[in-house]
């Protein structure tokens, strides 16, 4: 229909609107709908609230389609791993997060540096031995 916006919902936000509808319908109680979709009262009264206010979208987190707040700057990963590249091919991603913070100082997790490092082939997962 024209005018209409398509909107992208998982299982959970299309069983959460079938119930929250059937609330606003008068077909079942706030405290029955708490129970099946394992929220509080207080929590369906303020979903009934946004559907009735805002429509099917009301279900739909806010943060949907948005870059997460602790997201690493853009350039970051390509100059992290340059340096790996030029002053710490031999080194741990550990000790490199560590050789990164003091003189340059780049705050970064290990695990991050080391998921950059397999995804750009830097460096191989170690197995452990058998005991």
């Amino acid at each position: 229909m024209p005018g209409e916006d398509i909107i992208l919902m998982s299982g959970e936000e299309l069983r959460r609107l079938g119930v929250i509808r059937m609330v606003l319908d008068r077909g079942m109680r706030q405290a029955k709908a708490a129970g099946i979709l394992g929220l509080s009262e207080r929590q369906v009264r303020r979903m009934v609230k946004r559907v009735s206010r805002e429509g099917d979208r009301g279900v739909v987190h806010k943060s949907r389609g948005r870059l997460s707040n602790r997201r690493l700057p853009e350039g970051l990963k390509e100059r992290v791993l340059g340096f790996y590249r030029e002053k710490y091919p031999d080194f741990g991603p550990t000790l490199v997060t560590e050789k990164l913070e003091e003189p340059d100082g780049i705050k970064l997790g290990a695990q991050t540096l080391r998921n950059w490092l397999l995804e750009a082939g830097l460096w191989q997962k170690s197995r452990k031995g058998r005991r």
